[in-house]
């Protein structure tokens, strides 16, 4: 039986979709069978992404009202073997799909392939509960900022109350720089506040955005240091003991002058 992960996040533009896109592809970079399920009906991005936009027929509402198989709905990324992508509906609103309808759809998909990854929308309305109603564990993503911080506790104990676990974190965006001249929060700060387990840290890397506009996932990068973040987060999810390396080390000359200010 596979593994159904949703990946969610309390505040908008923290790279989501973009972990989603990027953890499905390198998992099935890996060997395994995916399916990318986008739940963000009437505003789906997944697709996008992945850059499969132009070969969406059907979506999951098109499986739920019963016009088409689930099978039938399920885009193949021609790009790597294994993996499928289930879009979200763009004519329909988040009301219009319940909890057991994604639930249904996660069982179906976890009898044939290893992982599905369902792609939350942002918030903790209708349409979180939908995305997590068919999840077996889930990944938050935040960046280290106090707002998006504050959003993903929210999600983190809504998801302990839908009793899945475990809940693994990833910190997107982080920038060493800006955590040695104080700017942003550092690795150990942000897990102080949200007590979960880190499973990676992804690097601010420039190419995201580039990626992103060409519909091609930035692990098929290998060089790109967000790549190679994303690529050990999905060893970790097959099961492989890889350690988190330390990014701050990267800021040698901001860890020496915060030294010398706290010991003049």
């Amino acid at each position: 039986m596979g593994k159904v992960i949703v990946v969610t996040s309390g505040k908008g533009g923290v790279g989501k979709t973009t972990s989603a896109a990027n953890l499905g592809t390198a998992l099935a970079l890996l060997g395994k069978s995916v399916v990318l399920v986008d739940a963000d009906v009437g505003l789906r991005n997944l697709d996008i992404v992945m850059g499969l936009e132009s070969r969406v027929v059907y979506t999951s509402m098109d499986v739920i009202e019963k016009e088409c198989e689930l099978n039938k709905a399920l885009v193949r990324d021609r790009r790597v073997n294994g993996l499928m992508l289930l879009a979200a509906s763009q004519k329909n609103n988040k009301d219009d799909m319940q909890p057991e309808h994604m639930k249904a759809i996660c069982d179906n998909l976890r009898t044939t392939y290893d992982f599905i990854l369902v792609d939350s929308p942002a918030g903790i309305e209708r349409g979180f509960r939908n995305a997590s109603a068919g999840a077996d564990e889930a990944i938050v993503v935040t960046t280290p900022d106090v707002s998006a911080i504050r959003d993903a506790d929210r999600i983190i104990g809504l998801l302990q109350n839908a009793e899945i676990e475990p809940i693994n974190l990833v910190i997107n965006r982080f920038s060493p720089q800006l955590v040695g001249n104080g700017s942003m929060m550092d690795q150990a700060d942000v897990l102080d506040i949200l007590n979960i387990d880190l499973i990676g840290v992804v690097p601010e890397d420039s190419g995201v955005i580039t990626s992103t506009n060409r519909g091609i996932p930035l692990v098929y990068e290998d060089g790109s240091p967000g790549a190679q973040a994303y690529m050990r987060i999905a060893r970790r999810l097959t099961g492989q003991r890889i350690p988190i390396p330390d990014l701050e080390q990267k800021g040698l000359f901001s860890s020496l002058l915060n030294w010398f200010t706290k010991n003049r």
